[in-house]
């Protein structure tokens, strides 16, 4: 009786080791970093603590000055985030299944396609020669030409990079939605604009509550974006972190300043659900208070809400997709810099100094490796942890199951800087090593949720029979169990691929110069160098991600990959 018992720990397992070697590890040194007194990047750590460098960050006006820009454009940019993507969550969650898939793809391309190209194609957006630019001169109206560089340019293109993730947990709860619900409504009277308001957005309020948190989260230690846009005229504590860490060397500050934006943003996330909870008493088995809605505010809903709902609409379907276009578009552009907007000449000589260039094909070789690696490693530690959930629960598993997931939600700056002293301590430990070993970090809370829902879609009425047939459990996990895992292994196998090629955040705090990976070469590019080839290799990066999706819609249709 005690072997059946130990299946489910001894699945768990694997996953969970690797998660506290590789991700409880670096967030306990980061702490341990944080309580040093003194900065010096060749000392042993001290076991002593001391608030030294904490003292360091509150005694400066700089940094809490820079922390407190940080905050006010996180709350900026989750504001925005959700005017322009709840709209969007409505159109997908209405949208005909037979161009759900289309739809999905439109919110997946920006997603899978790294934070670097969709900064180049905001920059392009807002360039004095830009898009914006060039149609405000169109229409006869002035040019806005101080539009980059600024706390503005940062807040678009960040709202452009993690809307994605809001869009989704919104789609998770509208889809659920009860028809009856709707068809309830209808017959008092509401019309679809009021249903919105007073049946959706308090119905939806559980996912409204996630996708707050997690571009909050995301906004509050996000700095790839912030360099691009920001000029250096823009800080953010992600921005001083890189800077202490890599170049100032001053590991203990980074890792104060890490903390510190990890416990304002817990404590924001903390305010989030407690007020989330305030307003659905019902989700506790209270009863909701009734809210009179006057006659006039419910006609001007009407009037103004459908016209206003589809302008917010175009404006995130734009943003999510304009600034990739433009990339594009700029690869063919023959302009002396890559920042100069508006199409000059048509040319194919970024292509091929790309294509003939040996440092990009040595950091696509690079990328490639890595990817590889990580999809591998996170399918082999995914596969037994989604059955463990799926058909070995056992007392703890729902604690260990948060563990496996806590990657999504802590700011990705601390891990990197954690395990960046990982390995400057244990020498011996190869850079793509602790790469792969992040990498997979990142990977597995998406990996486990895709193959948790493919093991339990599993048939185990085929492994009785095949059982009963005489089949031991080694061929029928190969005969039965695989072929039926296919669909869900080729789809966490294709997305576990481009999330770990297109990574840059935890990525530059570990390459070294004769390992950097594809995506942060282009961050480098794009940083010291003017030369359109970023834009060559980044259309290159959107064409490829647009093909692995045609490609994983073969094996599972996207949108069914969502409620995976």
């Amino acid at each position: 009786m005690r072997a059946p018992r130990l299946i489910g720990p001894v699945l768990a397992a694997p996953v969970t080791l690797w998660l506290l070697l590789a991700f409880a590890a670096p967030l306990s040194v980061v702490v341990l970093l944080s309580l040093q007194e003194f900065a010096d990047p060749f000392a042993p750590l001290s076991l002593v603590p001391s608030g030294a460098q904490f003292q360091t960050i509150f005694d400066d006006s700089f940094y809490l000055r820079v922390v407190g820009e940080t905050l006010a454009l996180a709350a900026g940019v989750t504001a925005l985030t959700v005017i322009l993507g709840y709209p969007l969550a409505l159109w997908l969650a209405r949208m005909p299944a037979r161009w759900r898939p289309l739809a999905f793809a439109v919110i997946l391309v920006p997603l899978l396609t790294n934070v670097v190209v969709r900064s180049l194609g905001i920059v392009l957006l807002l360039a004095p020669d830009g898009l914006i630019n060039q149609l405000l001169g169109f229409f006869g109206l002035p040019p806005a030409r101080t539009m980059l560089y600024t706390h503005g340019a940062v807040a678009l293109a960040l709202a452009q990079v993690f809307m994605p993730f809001l869009v989704l947990a919104l789609y998770d709860v509208l889809q659920g939605i009860s028809p009856k619900v709707q068809e309830a409504a209808e017959t008092l009277g509401a019309s679809r604009t009021l249903r919105t308001l007073v049946v959706d957005l308090p119905l939806s309020l559980p996912g409204l509550r996630a996708g707050i948190v997690i571009v909050f989260l995301m906004s509050s230690t996000a700095y790839v974006s912030a360099t691009l846009l920001g000029g250096k005229k823009v800080w953010t504590t992600g921005m001083l972190v890189w800077q202490e860490a890599l170049q100032n060397l001053n590991g203990p500050l980074a890792a104060a300043l890490a903390i510190v934006m990890t416990a304002l943003s817990t404590l924001f996330a903390v305010a989030v659900f407690t007020l989330a909870k305030r307003l659905m008493p019902w989700a506790t088995g209270r009863p909701a208070g009734a809210v009179t809605i006057p006659a006039w505010l419910a006609r001007a809903v009407d009037i103004v809400g459908r016209p206003l709902g589809i302008l917010l609409l175009v404006v995130s379907l734009g943003l999510l997709l304009l600034p990739l276009v433009l990339v594009c578009i700029q690869s063919f552009n023959d302009v002396p810099q890559a920042t100069v907007a508006g199409f000059r000449a048509f040319t194919f000589k970024w292509y091929e100094r790309v294509l003939t260039g040996g440092v990009y094909g040595d950091s696509f070789l690079v990328s490639v490796q890595l990817a590889l690696a990580s999809a591998a490693i996170s399918l082999a530690l995914a596969v037994p942890a989604a059955f463990a959930l799926a058909r070995r629960p056992f007392p703890g598993l729902s604690i260990l199951a948060a563990f496996w997931m806590l990657p999504l939600s802590l700011p990705h700056v601390a891990i990197g800087v954690g395990m960046l002293r990982l390995l400057q301590i244990y020498t011996v430990v190869p850079p793509f090593l602790g790469l792969v070993a992040v990498h997979v970090v990142l990977i597995l809370p998406f990996a486990i949720s895709l193959l948790h829902a493919s093991v339990g879609q599993l048939d185990r009425a085929q492994e009785e029979a095949a059982a009963t047939l005489g089949a031991d459990a080694v061929r029928r996990f190969v005969f039965i169990v695989l072929p039926g895992l296919a669909p869900g292994l080729t789809a966490a196998a294709i997305m576990s691929f481009l999330l770990s090629f297109g990574e840059v955040t935890v990525t530059s705090f570990l390459t070294t110069a004769r390992m950097t990976t594809l995506p942060v070469r282009i961050y480098a590019e794009s940083t010291f160098s003017l030369e359109p080839t970023v834009h060559a290799v980044s259309a290159i990066l959107i064409v490829a991600t647009v093909a692995a999706l045609l490609v994983l819609n073969k094996m599972v249709r996207l949108d069914r990959l969502h409620a995976r």
